[in-house]
């Protein structure tokens, strides 16, 4: 789970940092809230963030995010961001999470949760150096 007193926003900006800092590109959906904060932690440490977006406007993508994929696919989007993905970490969420995570599964992918849902196929970790050694192992 997210440390005691850590928003999920806060998790995600410390595995993006992570993430960039062993040279992986960051994929995520692009907008607010976790994304951001993991696209921010990512250029903090001079990662490459790509940003899906459901809508067709490229000026909806959080101002960290490198590559703009706008895709006018709403929630089918997170099908893409699930695809360009060798692993995902799912921190925190909430139904737009689950179906990447059911996605990811399904399709026989790696799966972190970090203070995200409890599911079969989701191996759970405690902290953000925990969930990017999973991922990287």
């Amino acid at each position: 789970m997210i440390g005691p007193g850590d928003e999920p926003t806060v998790a995600a900006a410390e595995v993006g940092r992570l993430l960039a800092e062993h040279g992986a590109v960051l994929v995520c959906g692009g907008r607010a809230g976790a994304m951001e904060a993991a696209c921010r932690g990512a250029k903090v440490a001079g990662g490459l963030t790509v940003g899906i977006l459901p809508g067709s406007d490229r000026s909806e993508a959080n101002p960290f995010v490198d590559v703009v994929l706008p895709t006018g696919l709403g929630e089918a989007r997170n099908a893409l961001v699930v695809g360009a993905a060798d692993v995902v970490i799912a921190v925190g969420g909430g139904h737009g999470t689950l179906s990447e995570i059911a996605l990811a599964l399904k399709a026989g992918k790696r799966v972190i949760g970090l203070g995200t849902w409890e599911i079969e196929g989701v191996t759970a970790v405690e902290g953000p150096e925990a969930a990017v050694a999973a991922a990287l192992s």
